[in-house]
């Protein structure tokens, strides 16, 4: 089975399984235009099912994400692109994900979260 999004101005309205073949007979009322992605793809690259593998064949890598409704298609950089989480994000067009401007610190048994505010990242503890 594939994945297909129903786009229109852009914007992602819904996303089905279905057989290509389906659209040969399908009377669609709805204005906009049904393309393909794939379940499998993140930030352009396609991984085995269920798990954090790289493909083998990256040919199955489609439109570098897999949309949710409320995403938008690019068809410039022929990807589907998360909502901006936040104003100071920029979006990497090559994995078409919203980067934060500086990374996320690593520190062992420490969680941080994105401060918009002071655009800084900012330790938590879980639960607060």
């Amino acid at each position: 089975m594939s994945h297909f999004a129903k786009v229109c101005d852009g914007a992602v309205l819904n996303v089905i399984v279905a057989e290509p073949e389906f659209f040969e007979e399908f009377v669609d009322t709805i204005p906009g235009d049904w393309i393909q992605c794939s379940y499998n793809t993140r930030g352009g690259i396609h991984y085995q099912p269920n798990s954090n593998e790289p493909s083998e064949d990256q040919s199955k890598a489609l439109r570098k994400n897999f949309p949710s409704k409320g995403w938008t298609y690019n068809p410039i950089l022929d990807a589907f692109i998360p909502p901006k989480p936040y104003a100071s994000w920029e979006l990497n067009e090559e994995t078409c994900l919203w980067e934060p401007p500086t990374s996320r610190p690593v520190v062992a048994g420490k969680e941080f979260k994105w401060d918009e505010a002071t655009t800084s990242w900012v330790e938590y503890t879980i639960g607060v």
